[in-house]
């Protein structure tokens, strides 16, 4: 028995030894959890790929820890992400945004600027050759009208115009509607190349995007008019989980605020970014209530 007992104490020691110096490593910060963002495809996702290496690198170094950006196939994949705590951040749309608020409390705090404003338009947008110079012209001729929307989570390419659609009694939804077609094309490019190709007669899209488009040469232009603009929506915000710790979030906003990258700023159509709030989405918000995408 006197053999058994030192024995015991040598043991136990050990255990609290390792358990001590595994406790040690936590408190001393060696393992930081991996950062991550889901991103929201504004366009088609192989254009965006390179941009998000850059970012993903940038933050990773800046940060001295692990940052892991996936570009998710629609908006309410990402929306989804965070509501299961999936992900750490988000790059959203106006509208994806206030639904991911009212889900889970997504909270924004940085969003883009385009030629120095954080503010952008949807657009309604024919092909040059019809003869449509406003909407009050195409609406005329609804019934001959082949009708697009981007994504139908999309603030400029579904919400705002649907609304604008809807006050000029023409639209209801898809299937209750005064065209001759209506069609969900997913994305911005998408529409914009559905109306250029004379595939559709008009289509809405975020004016930041289309215009980012047509320099890019993606879009000719000239094959297209700009018939309606609506009234200035506050850009697509960055927005962290509910719940981050504040030494985090603005080192996060920080950063944005201070990339100049070509590249990654090409890729969201931006020439900056800049501070943003949730009170920045209001009118956004109110205009989801208004279609009934979220509760009051």
């Amino acid at each position: 028995m006197k053999k058994i007992v030192p024995f015991i104490v040598v043991l136990m020691l050990a255990l609290l030894t390792a358990c001590g110096g595994e406790g040690n490593n936590e408190e001393s910060g060696n393992k930081v959890e991996e950062l991550t963002i889901g991103v929201i495809p504004s366009q088609t996702e192989g254009e965006m790929q390179g941009a998000m290496d850059k970012l993903q690198t940038k933050l990773s170094e800046e940060l001295d820890r692990e940052v892991k950006i996936d570009t998710y196939p629609d908006y309410n994949g990402v929306v989804e992400a965070m509501n299961y705590d999936k992900i750490d951040m988000a790059f959203f749309g106006p509208l994806t945004y206030v639904i991911a608020h009212e889900k889970s409390g997504a909270e924004a705090i940085v969003t883009q600027l385009v030629d120095g404003e954080p503010f952008y338009h949807s657009y309604i947008i024919t092909h040059k050759d019809s003869p449509y110079e406003s909407l009050e012209d195409l609406l005329k001729d609804s019934k001959e009208v082949d009708f697009a929307f981007g994504d139908p989570n999309s603030t400029s390419g579904s919400l705002i115009p649907s609304i604008e659609l809807q006050g000029r009694k023409v639209y209801t939804d898809k299937d209750n509607h005064e065209f001759k077609t209506v069609r969900f094309t997913g994305s911005h490019d998408a529409t914009s190349l559905a109306v250029q190709n004379k595939q559709v007669t008009a289509g809405a899209v975020d004016s930041a995007i289309y215009n980012q488009l047509v320099e890019a040469g993606t879009v000719d232009g000239e094959q297209m008019k700009v018939i309606w603009e609506s009234e200035k929506l506050f850009q697509y915000p960055w927005a962290v989980k509910k719940g981050m710790d504040e030494e985090t979030k603005k080192q996060l906003q920080d950063l944005f605020i201070g990339i100049k990258d070509e590249e990654i700023l090409s890729a969201f159509g931006a020439s900056g970014f800049t501070e943003a709030s949730n009170e920045d989405y209001e009118s956004i918000r109110k205009a989801a209530i208004k279609q009934g995408v979220i509760e009051e």
